[in-house]
C-alpha cells in the first residue's frame, strides 16, 4: 500500500505543462493527465497541500503522455448496407477485418502560471478489409483500396484562474476522408472541432467543470453539453470522466501499474470521393433533373465501447497500455455530399465485435521530474 507524506505544492505546480490537458480530453484512451505519484506519495483527500493555481488534473491519473503509438484491430463482422435512394443495391457480406493506426504527439508552447499553451498533431489511418474483393459496391470498393487517413493539429490554451477555478478552450483542425497526396484539396476535407471547459478544483483530489464540446463524437458535427468530473476517493480508486463521451473508473494497483474500465463513445467523419459517379434517378429508373450524379459522399461513423485497459511501465520514460473490450456499432452511414441537401444515401449497420489494442508511450523521464522541482 502506499504511504502518506505530503507534497510541496512548488512541486505540484512544477509538473510538465502537458500533463495539465488530458483531464478534459475527449478520446477514450488517457491524454496528458499527471505523472503517477511516485512511491511514498498518497492520493488521500486532504494529504497534500493545495495547488496556488487550480487545473483540472488530480492526484493518482496516470502518466502523461508526450508521444503515442496505438494499434487497433477487430476480427470478422458482418457489415449489411441499406441503400436510401433509388438506383443503388443493398449489400451484406463480412469484412474480414477493420483496424487503426493512431500516432499522437504533443508540444508545451508555453507555460506560464497563468496561461499555459499545448500544440497536438495526430495521424490516423482506419483500414477495412472486405471477403470477396472486389465487392463490387462502390463505397466498400474504395475505402477498401485506399483507407481512410486523419491528419490533424490541436491547440489548447489552460487558464488557472485563482486557486479554485480553471477553464480550458481547445481547438482542432483535421484532414479527413481517403485523399491521397496527389488529390489532397483542404476545403473539400477539412474538419474543424472545439470545446470550452470552465471548472472548479475542490481538493487536490476533485476537480470538475462544465461546458460544451463541437465535434464529431456522433458522428455528424454538432454541439453538445459536456461535464468533466475527476476524482481520487482513496490511494486505489478514482474515476474520470467527460460525459457523455466517455466515463472511467481507475484502479492504482501500484504506481508504475494501473488499470481502467468504463465506457466510450467514438465519432468519425470521412469524406469519400468516388472513382465512379453514381446517377440518381427516380422510380421509374430515369435521371433526376435537379440531381446531380455523386460524386463526393460523407461517411459518419459512431460506435460505443465497452473496455477494460491496463497501463504498466517498462522502463522510466517508456510505457506500454494493452486495452480490450466489445464495440457496438451504431451507425456507417453515407450521405450525399455532392448536392446542397445532404440526404442519406446508404444506412449501414456493422455487427457488434470485441477489439483488442496495444500502445507505447513516452512519458517524462524521472529525471526530467526532479530537475523541474523543488524542495520547500
Amino acid at each position: 500500500m502506499l504511504t502518506t507524506t505530503r507534497l510541496p505544492a512548488r512541486m505540484l505546480r512544477a509538473l510538465p505543462l502537458f500533463a495539465l490537458l488530458g483531464a478534459a480530453a475527449p478520446a477514450a484512451a488517457q491524454v496528458f493527465p499527471p505523472p503517477v505519484p511516485a512511491t511514498g506519495d498518497t492520493t488521500a483527500t486532504g494529504a497534500i497541500d493545495r495547488q496556488e493555481f487550480a487545473t483540472p488534473s488530480v492526484v493518482g491519473m496516470g502518466p502523461s503522455k508526450g508521444l503515442v503509438f496505438h494499434y487497433e484491430r477487430m476480427p470478422k463482422f458482418r457489415v449489411a448496407s441499406d441503400a436510401k435512394v433509388v438506383g443503388l443495391q443493398d449489400y451484406s457480406a463480412d469484412a474480414e477485418k477493420n483496424a487503426r493506426l493512431v500516432i499522437k504527439g504533443y508540444i508545451p508552447m508555453l507555460n506560464r502560471p497563468h496561461l499555459k499553451l499545448i500544440m497536438g498533431v495526430n495521424y490516423e489511418r482506419e483500414e477495412f478489409e472486405f471477403k470477396n474483393v472486389p465487392t463490387r459496391y462502390e463505397l466498400y470498393d474504395n475505402i477498401e483500396d485506399k483507407a481512410l487517413k486523419t491528419l490533424g493539429a490541436q491547440l489548447a490554451v489552460i487558464r488557472p484562474v485563482n486557486t479554485v477555478n480553471w477553464y480550458i478552450f481547445r481547438i482542432k483542425g483535421e484532414l479527413s476522408g481517403d485523399y491521397t497526396s496527389s488529390e489532397l484539396n483542404v476545403s473539400d476535407y477539412l474538419r474543424v472541432s472545439s470545446e470550452f471547459l470552465y471548472g472548479w478544483k475542490r481538493s487536490p483530489t476533485f476537480s470538475w467543470g462544465i461546458g460544451a464540446q463541437l465535434g464529431y463524437t456522433f458522428g455528424r458535427q454538432s454541439i453538445y453539453p459536456a461535464v468533466l468530473y475527476n476524482r481520487t476517493f482513496n490511494n486505489r480508486w478514482g474515476v474520470e470522466a467527460l460525459f457523455p463521451a466517455r466515463i472511467t473508473m481507475r484502479y492504482n494497483a501500484t504506481p508504475r501499474s494501473l488499470f481502467f474500465a468504463g465506457y466510450s463513445v467514438d465519432g468519425f467523419n470521412y469524406i469519400i470521393k468516388l472513382r465512379n459517379e453514381l446517377k440518381r434517378q427516380n422510380a421509374e429508373g430515369d435521371a433526376i433533373a435537379d440531381k446531380k450524379p455523386l460524386r463526393t459522399l460523407e461517411l459518419r461513423e459512431t460506435e460505443v465501447k465497452l473496455r477494460g485497459r491496463w497501463e504498466r511501465e517498462i522502463y522510466d520514460f517508456l510505457w506500454f497500455g494493452l486495452e480490450g473490450g466489445y464495440r457496438y456499432n451504431h451507425a456507417f452511414d453515407a450521405f450525399d455530399r455532392t448536392n446542397a441537401d445532404r440526404e442519406k444515401i446508404i444506412d449501414s449497420k456493422f455487427a457488434g465485435a470485441p477489439y483488442a489494442s496495444v500502445e507505447l508511450f513516452i512519458v517524462p523521464p524521472r529525471k526530467f521530474l526532479k530537475k523541474t522541482t523543488a524542495p520547500r
